[in-house]
């Protein structure tokens, strides 16, 4: 019999993790020749979360928790999950029942066609907000031009992998982690599987728009380096216009004499300048700063709590 190890990533989730448990076991339950374990991975939840995992803990042999010493953020909470996971194949999915368990049967199905990963991608963002919306459209689109790997529009952490795909993703021990991008860029066959969003019935969403465009924004320094290439194009147009107007200038003063300068070209081209050079400096920051979190070689994450057997390192 094979083994899949479910690994759900949890923050402030006590209202919805008992009926995610409750829900996605009637799923599971009725799959024939495979065994089920859950890895919930509690990411510093200031709530009841971690009381909640150490009760379905004792109730249920399946269940297995990890709690961290402090908020670490998504990102680490599925490293966590994946470098602890030891089934055949491993299902990433979210705790409050927007990544519908009835599709676990079909990502399985996937998985028997010979695919190394089955992974969810919405086809309607109902009960989004339209500017959110527009902006994760805007985002898929400007991404996929800017890096060197492919994210279908839509696409979501909800998938169901191989053991090797797994393996492959914790070779990438990076400290600024961004799943998507790294789903994408180890590669392997997936099959992709749409389905209409489900709305968040219980709790409150974790993200705010400011924290979303961070995000983004780490993804696309993580793996691009258009952004500086950029920076390099700008400062070239810069340079030739530069050279143009005092081409210009020179030829002008010749003919006509010398002109008094006007006082709202010269501000605007300190004020074009001074922009260009801030923005030129901030995506130079944002690469230096991946270099900064990258040298500090800090873990991603550190465990506080857990009722796995993990050998103690030497």
């Amino acid at each position: 019999m094979k083994t899949i190890d479910i690994i759900v990533p949890c923050f402030n989730e006590q209202e919805v993790l008992e009926t995610f448990y409750t829900e996605t076991s009637k799923v599971i339950d009725a799959i024939d020749g495979y065994s089920f374990r859950f890895l919930l991975v509690d990411d510093g939840s200031r709530d009841n979360t971690i009381i909640i995992m150490k009760q379905l803990a004792k109730e249920h042999d399946n269940v297995k928790y990890l709690s961290f010493s402090r908020n670490f953020g998504k990102e680490a909470g599925i490293y966590a999950g994946l470098k602890y996971s030891s089934g055949d194949y491993v299902i990433l999915m979210d705790a409050d029942l927007q990544h519908p368990p009835a599709m676990i049967p079909d990502m399985i199905a996937g998985i028997e066609e010979g695919y190394d990963c089955c992974a969810a991608r919405r086809v309607s963002r109902e009960g989004e907000s339209k500017i959110r919306s527009w902006f994760s459209q805007m985002y898929y689109k400007i991404s996929n031009r800017m890096t060197d790997v492919e994210m279908p529009q839509n696409a979501v952490d909800y998938r169901i992998m191989s053991r090797s795909m797994v393996d492959s993703i914790l070779d990438l021990s990076e400290v600024e982690r961004f799943s998507k991008g790294i789903f994408a860029w180890v590669g392997f066959s997936t099959k992709w599987i749409p389905y209409e969003n489900v709305e968040r019935t219980m709790g409150t969403t974790k993200w705010s728009f400011w924290g979303l465009f961070k995000y983004a924004l780490s993804g696309i320094t993580s793996f691009s380096i258009a952004p500086l290439r950029m920076v390099s194009g700008m400062g070239f147009v810069i340079f030739a216009f530069a050279c143009l107007y005092s081409l210009l200038t020179v030829i002008k003063t010749l003919i006509f004499g010398i002109d008094v300068p006007g006082y709202v070209t010269t501000l605007c081209a300190v004020l074009f300048l001074g922009g260009i050079i801030e923005l030129s400096i901030g995506i130079i920051g944002e690469y230096v700063a991946h270099i900064y979190m990258e040298a500090k070689d800090r873990p991603i994450f550190i465990l506080r709590q857990t009722n796995l057997d993990i050998p103690k390192e030497d």
